[in-house]
């Protein structure tokens, strides 16, 4: 089986799909491994890494679209300008796609419908589901501890204040105040990284347990009135709530994030559009300077007006929607992503081959497109919406 690994094309991503150290393991178990030229630069892994490793480099990236049986990317297929021609054009009939599809996510939907004409089988790695067997396949917990760190990180730079509270000689200067929205992976490495630089660090979840785990990182809590029997899914995750119930959690948190100097949304469904908690009349309320880091952009967004892909300042809020955080981290991005990619191809390949077994939970939940067909319940339910 061939496994190909393009460069990422996205504006600024730096990551890409395989490490030297994971092709290694890949060719040790009898794949052969393409990677496009320079495709690992910008995380400084170097071609000859990648030889040493027993990759064959390739120039032109439709030499490995058009050889390879998996196509292993970290971002989702996109429009390439260089070649004048969209990724998934360059793909065929039959061949796997695995990668961040975000099918759900209404942008993505063109996308995902050229997937299916295609004739592409797609993987998404959003779709593993948070269970003891899948941790170690789990690329969204990891990528989402990249960017609960960098993503606080990127606050404090657009912030026109200290973080911290500063005692000078002519007064003191009091700490900023930081708010997350979902306490997931991403929510509690901001808490702590909020935290760690001396903010004031408030938490929101509907979760319960959530909402508890934020406590043990010193957050004060905001109460989001949501009742437990609806707040939790299967799994343990975030349930989708009813507009009656969306909002009312934001006038319960109306009044707090008025007071913030950061917000953080991580508020994520799986497989669904994410749930607008932030409206744009609740950012022209928000102090001016302030900063919103809408880490869930690439389901929606937790705002309704982070621009997607965007850094963008409106009513005197920067609103922060950069879809690949994680990647402003990219050697220690890809190092994990490469790991959890890794173990996803072993687990799926049987006898040389890819096996979807629809009884399994995971295959399940990754699969997305198949025989010409979107089958994705999320995504299916996310473009009745639209």
């Amino acid at each position: 089986m061939i496994i190909g690994v393009p460069k990422e094309i996205m504006h600024g991503e730096a990551r890409v799909a395989a490490s030297p150290e994971a092709v290694a393991k890949y060719v040790a178990d009898g794949f052969t491994v393409l990677v496009e030229k320079n495709a690992g630069e910008g995380a400084n892994y170097h071609d000859e890494d990648y030889q040493k490793a027993g990759a064959e480099l390739i120039a032109n990236p439709k030499e490995i679209y058009a050889k390879s049986d998996v196509i292993i990317k970290v971002k989702e297929p996109l429009f390439n300008e260089a070649l004048n021609v969209h990724e998934i054009e360059m793909m065929h009939k039959g061949q796997y796609l695995i990668t961040f599809i975000h099918p759900a996510s209404p942008v993505n939907h063109k996308m995902v419908q050229m997937m299916a004409k295609q004739g592409v089988i797609g993987l998404t790695l959003d779709g593993v589901p948070r269970i003891s067997r899948a941790q170690n396949l789990d690329a969204l917990t990891s990528m989402s501890t990249c960017a609960g760190y960098k993503g606080i990180l990127m606050a404090a730079s657009d912030l026109a204040t200290f973080m911290p509270q500063m005692f000078t000689a002519v007064g003191v200067i009091n700490p900023a105040k930081v708010l997350v929205l979902g306490v997931g992976v991403a929510g509690l490495q901001a808490l702590a990284t909020a935290k760690r630089l001396g903010a004031i660090t408030y938490a929101a979840d509907i979760r319960p347990a959530a909402a508890e785990q934020a406590t043990s990182l010193g957050a004060k809590l905001v109460d989001t009135t949501v009742p437990s029997e609806l707040a939790i899914a299967e799994g343990g995750y975030a349930k989708h709530l009813p507009e009656e119930w969306l909002k009312k959690e934001r006038e319960a948190l109306r009044e707090t994030i008025k007071e913030m100097d950061i917000v953080f949304c991580s508020a994520l469904v799986p497989g669904k559009i994410a749930p607008i908690l932030i409206t744009e009349d609740m950012v022209k309320e928000m102090k001016r300077g302030s900063v919103i880091v809408d880490i869930s952009i690439d389901q929606g967004g937790n705002c309704e007006i982070t621009p997607p892909g965007e850094r963008e300042v409106k009513h005197g809020v920067v609103l922060e929607g950069i879809k690949n955080i994680p990647g402003l981290l990219p050697q220690s991005s890809t190092w994990m992503f490469s790991q959890n990619m890794y173990n996803l191809v072993k687990y799926l390949v049987k006898d040389g081959q890819i096996n979807l077994d629809m009884n399994d939970e995971i295959c399940k939940k990754i699969l997305v497109t198949r025989d010409g067909e979107i089958v994705h319940e999320g995504t299916l339910e996310a473009m009745k919406l639209a």
